[in-house]
């Protein structure tokens, strides 16, 4: 009998079953109506998870291919997470991070430095990767000296007040739109050489003319792929491009590698493989292994913007390096290093992709399948080639289906290639694959340091069973 973890789907009843409908009625009445989407046949709620399986509250078990929006990179309850978190458990479960800070949070610090693309850098931690990009842009503010900011269309860096203002998505930014930054400026992001031409045009002269309101921009933060629109890729060359002309414009550049970070597309992180050497790198997601915890990392030079603390720190938090969560990073570092989780991602990345092409070769509604490493997408499209929002509505629809897998009409088969051949807006919809395999094996960590990404796409989450 296969373990939980790595089992095939087993459907006991009706999805959802009466357990989760009894969940979705209690939680209808005491959380905030913004937060879940309850609806006839969503949501299953879960009860367990292991490695790639996840159990709901009716006992049906699913493969998780969202990857718990990428925090199960490693898999779910990985034993080296959990080890590290057991055994913090019995010494310390909170210390006063920029008081009294835990021994755990500066081996977590010292990790993160060997790993980072600089030689030598320094840290803020951070509970969220929200809370990174929001640190990440305090610093493009105190290094460069002006406050402007570039981002770029299509863009999600997070719903707090200042990752929202560099956040392009209209749904999320309209009931707020009046009470955000307003000096932020936004590009279009390419995904072809044609398009990118013109978005390094764009960009040149944003980096002159500053932003609509009159800011002078200092700071450029760009996702190296985009997740939450769909796996946006840009062409090879264009990142390394944008690095040159933000640092010629005396700019910070902030690389947004919440999603891609640490191995999700086969590479440690996305940017510096595409020969993309930022100053500041947010991380956060499958950092935690499974609880929450984020980072702001930076050359040493960016970071020291920051004054040296004289007894009240200017950017901190009660859980700045919360012991268990350093901990769990702990054990998710431990994953990546010792059980050659990059490696495994590439290798699964290349046979997923292959057999997703093959299995949806000729399939109607099936636009294009894209993606690096373990961040695929599938899109679908309508019958005149425009893509599908999740749950087989037209781009631009709203619902919990984005992510989730859907159908469409339609009579294209499949395109699959490194990077999208559609027009410069075009975003995925359909099936978002986070495919959060218990990835294990030995190895060295040596071949780690320097190397880069991982990442998920869709906002929704979808539930394969066959």
């Amino acid at each position: 009998m296969t373990d939980f973890g790595m089992e095939l789907p087993t459907l006991r009843g009706p999805v959802p079953g009466p357990a989760s409908k009894s969940l979705a009625d209690r939680l209808r009445a005491v959380e905030s109506r913004n937060v879940t989407f309850l609806g006839d046949a969503f949501p299953v709620f879960w009860e367990e998870a292991r490695g790639a399986n996840v159990r709901d509250a009716d006992e049906n078990v699913f493969l998780d291919f969202t990857g718990a929006f990428g925090v199960a990179l490693a898999g779910h309850r990985n034993p080296l997470v959990t080890a590290r978190v057991a055994a913090q458990t019995e010494q310390l479960v909170h210390g006063m991070g920029d008081v009294h800070p835990p021994a755990v949070k500066v081996e977590l610090l010292e990790r993160l430095d060997i790993l980072s693309p600089w030689e030598g850098g320094r840290t803020l931690l951070c509970g969220s990767g929200s809370e990174a990009v929001e640190a990440a842009l305090k610093t493009g503010t105190l290094a460069s000296g002006r406050p402007g900011v570039l981002s770029f269309r299509g863009g999600y860096h997070g719903l707090t007040a200042g990752a929202l203002a560099v956040t392009h998505r209209a749904h999320f930014r309209a009931p707020f739109r009046e009470s955000l930054f307003s000096g932020v400026a936004f590009a279009p992001f390419p995904t072809d050489a044609a398009s990118a031409a013109q978005a390094l045009d764009d960009v040149t002269r944003l980096l002159d003319t500053g932003t609509p309101d009159g800011h002078a921009i200092g700071t450029v933060i760009v996702e190296p792929i985009q997740g939450r629109a769909g796996v946006v890729m840009p062409p090879s060359g264009f990142l390394a491009e944008l690095v040159r002309l933000s640092r010629a414009a005396g700019c910070v550049t902030v690389m947004d590698e919440v999603f891609t970070g640490f191995g999700r597309t086969g590479q440690l992180f996305a940017g510096p493989a595409d020969e993309a050497i930022p100053d500041v790198l947010c991380v956060g997601k499958a950092l935690g292994g499974g609880l929450p915890i984020g980072a702001c990392m930076g050359t040493r030079e960016v970071m020291d913007a920051w004054p040296e603390a004289s007894g009240e720190a200017l950017h901190t938090s009660t859980f700045l390096g919360h012991p268990l969560c350093a901990a769990a990073a702990l054990g998710f570092l431990d994953e990546l290093e010792e059980g050659q989780l990059i490696r495994r991602i590439r290798e699964r990345g290349e046979s997923l992709m292959r057999g997703l092409v093959d299995a949806l070769a000729g399939a109607d509604g099936v636009g294009e399948v894209r993606g690096r490493g373990l961040l695929l997408a599938v899109e679908l499209a309508a019958p005149d080639g425009l893509p599908l929002v999740g749950g087989g509505g037209r781009r631009g629809g709203t619902g919990p289906g984005q992510g989730a897998a859907g159908s469409a009409g339609g009579g294209r088969g499949p395109r699959s290639g490194a990077h999208p051949t559609g027009r410069a807006d075009r975003r995925t919809s359909g099936m978002g694959c986070r495919h959060a395999v218990h990835l294990r094996a030995r190895g060295a960590r040596e071949r780690l340091a320097g190397r880069g990404p991982r990442s998920i796409p869709g906002g929704g989450m979808g539930y394969i069973s066959a």
